[in-house]
């Protein structure tokens, strides 16, 4: 068996070992775990049984993640995308007005694109085709969404008839948990021991989510049971007969809810819904540019991390790693979760001296024995105890893209700018993608800097102008 492992993930001409390896990938699986309670809180908003999505999410990441690293010799692991399953629920679903069938079947469509591009020379064009600082503009705006959706599914952040948005109340015991959670969690972040701030996320899901349950068993055994439950905090899984081991609520999800017994929309009636919507086309769209530059982002900065770019600056066997986030994108939503990409928590494995896809496999596994146990997992589904994953995850993502906006000058700074605010005040992708690029084409051509246009550029910026237009005149019919 180590002969087999030695030769088959190329140990030795890496420099690395079987212990290393898998010591990485089990540390991996650690740091990404709050992705599973996390996503299935998130897809559950639009009404998807939250033990379905929660078995899917895992059973998906263990299977892309061993045919990573199988398959490109990667030590990079990959599961659903935060952002892409907010925008999904909030935006496509919630937002635009779609049932949670039609919101997965139009997923299913982006994916079908988006393995197309991949299997061209597209793919890559396209992500060379934006400029570095609109790529940036890209992710911190995703980071700002990511940040903006922990707030206000917590109740941090709520409505206001007279500013939009407030400060939520603290008298409720979800909502102070909730804060009291970011505040460990941004604290941990910068603790001096790394061995502490790498598993801030983690450390603190698993605080939050203890100091829940013991509240709420008090209060079950001191006769305030109804309290307990509608207090917002988690409760232990023994309060909980609903909840079950093995792949519970998996055929709810799984081929967009058709088996089902509660759906009773035809295929062809998915179909026509989202294609007669023209509010459709830009969010497919949008789904395909956000995982485009997320995915590439984390692959090369991973590749940075374990030796596995070139002296190009580009990715050793890249088409390899990029069919494979492309395969996972193909079969996310027909197995019932949302777009499956690179992660960048691969990152601390390759810290860890990881190196070959021996450590990918070992997350993978690790991650299709979660599968089974959603109950164990359950008091982490929370929007209380999920919040400061949210919020940690949001900054992270938003405070290193920002930081390298300006590099291309004023008009990708100006229309960075832009694209990061209208993506949180709009909640939504697809319109801080289209005014960014839109309003860079035109302070472009207003400065007569044509060296910044390209015909992929122009071409994205004209169908975000037909997509708004054709909107707001439907509105008014």
């Amino acid at each position: 068996m180590k002969d087999f492992l030695l030769k088959r993930f190329k140990l030795k001409s890496k420099g690395s070992d079987i212990r290393t390896e898998i010591i990485a990938g089990l540390v991996v699986f650690v740091a990404m775990l709050y992705i599973l309670p996390v996503n299935s809180n998130i897809l559950s908003d639009m009404g998807m049984n939250a033990s379905g999505v929660f078995f899917a999410t895992a059973l998906l990441t263990g299977l892309v993640t061993i045919f990573m690293g199988l398959f490109a010799n990667y030590p990079i692991a990959l599961s659903a995308g935060m952002g892409l399953n907010a925008y999904l629920a909030y935006t496509v679903c919630i937002g635009i007005g779609f049932s949670w069938q039609e919101s997965m079947l139009l997923l299913f469509v982006s994916g079908i694109l988006f393995f197309a591009m991949s299997l061209t020379p597209l793919r890559q064009k396209l992500i060379e085709s934006i400029p570095q600082g609109l790529k940036n503009a890209i992710s911190a705006g995703l980071g700002g969404f990511i940040l903006f959706v922990g707030l206000i599914g917590s109740g941090i952040i709520t409505n206001s008839d007279s500013t939009l948005v407030t400060l939520g109340t603290f008298d409720s015991p979800s909502v102070l948990l909730a804060f009291l959670g970011i505040l460990l969690v941004v604290g941990l972040m910068f603790v001096k021991s790394k061995k502490i701030s790498r598993f801030a996320i983690p450390i603190t899901l698993l605080v939050v989510a203890v100091v829940g349950v013991i509240i709420t068993s008090v209060m079950i055994a001191t006769g305030n049971k109804e309290y307990a439950i509608n207090s917002g905090l988690p409760i232990a899984p023994w309060y909980d007969s609903s909840l079950a081991f093995g792949a519970s609520g998996f055929d709810d999800v799984i081929f967009f809810g058709f088996a089902s017994h509660g759906n009773t929309e035809s295929f062809g009636e998915m179909l026509k819904n989202i294609f007669v919507n023209p509010e459709s086309y830009m969010a497919i769209f949008a789904l395909i540019l956000v995982n485009l530059f997320d995915t590439t982002a984390t692959l090369v900065t991973v590749g940075k991390d374990c030796g596995l770019i070139n002296a190009d600056g580009n990715l050793i066997d890249g088409r390899k790693a990029m069919m494979v986030d492309a395969t996972g994108a193909l079969v996310c939503a027909p197995l019932g979760t949302s777009t499956v990409t690179s992660f960048a928590e691969s990152s601390i494995g390759a810290s860890m001296g990881a190196k070959t896809g021996l450590a990918s496999c070992t997350t993978g596994l690790m991650f299709l024995i979660a599968a089974f146990c959603y109950p164990i997992f359950s008091i982490f589904s929370y929007s209380c105890v999920t919040a400061p994953a949210l919020v940690a995850v949001g900054i992270l993502i938003f405070s290193r893209a920002v930081k390298s906006m300006s590099k291309d000058g004023k008009i990708t700074l100006y229309a960075g700018v832009l694209t990061i605010l209208m993506m949180i005040l709009t909640y939504s992708l697809a319109n801080g993608l289209g005014i960014g690029i839109i309003s860079y084409v035109v302070m472009s051509l207003c400065a007569q800097k044509r060296e910044n246009l390209n015909p992929y550029v122009i071409g994205i910026a004209i169908l975000f102008v037909v997509d708004f237009a054709i909107t707001a005149v439907l509105k008014l019919l």
